[in-house]
């Protein structure tokens, strides 16, 4: 059996035989795992970014004669589960301010056996940043994308880029070593 990552070269590689169906489920075994972490690490919730990211899945298909250059498909899919992700942060921001105050969340038993003391304590320092430097940190360091595409899916200049990623290990290297 082919590997998911191989099947979806050679599917761009066919430009011709792209139609919605065929096309996202090559996008979709190769990359959905990736998109869901990505979603999960923005949100700290994981059936919620599985959601968002199906959402995005879905609309996609239902745009698929729009998308203009098929070969993006994956980053047309990175900057909707980006947005999806803020709008849904605003959202919780919103419900936040108007239910009455309950128990705090804790982590689930499986996230709990899989993180480490030091993992815990970059996350906690992770989520001491601001949206758009937490944004871009989880881009460039878990997402591994290059300053060019952290613009491009975020919709802000490569400086602006480099200005939220300067600022935001400045705050966690001085968090990370107030936290020892």
């Amino acid at each position: 059996m082919a590997q998911p990552a191989v099947v979806y070269e050679e599917c761009v590689a066919q430009e011709s035989s792209w139609d919605a169906d065929e096309a996202l489920t090559a996008v979709y075994t190769a990359h959905y795992t990736s998109l869901v972490r990505l979603g999960a690490l923005l949100l700290r919730d994981t059936g919620s970014a599985e959601e968002i990211v199906q959402d995005a899945f879905v609309a996609m298909h239902s745009r698929w004669h729009r998308l203009r250059d098929p070969h993006k498909a994956l980053s047309y899919l990175r900057t909707a589960v980006v947005n999806r992700c803020r709008s849904r942060q605003r959202h919780l921001v919103v419900v936040d301010k108007h239910t009455p105050r309950s128990l705090p969340d804790e982590p689930s038993a499986e996230q709990a056996v899989l993180r480490t003391a030091e993992t815990d304590r970059v996350i906690d320092a992770m989520r001491t940043l601001p949206e758009k430097q937490r944004t871009v940190m989880v881009l460039r360091y878990y997402a591994d994308l290059s300053e060019a595409e952290i613009a491009d899916t975020m919709g802000i200049s490569r400086g602006s880029v480099k200005s939220h990623a300067a600022r935001a290990s400045k705050s966690l290297r001085q968090v990370l070593e107030q936290s020892r």
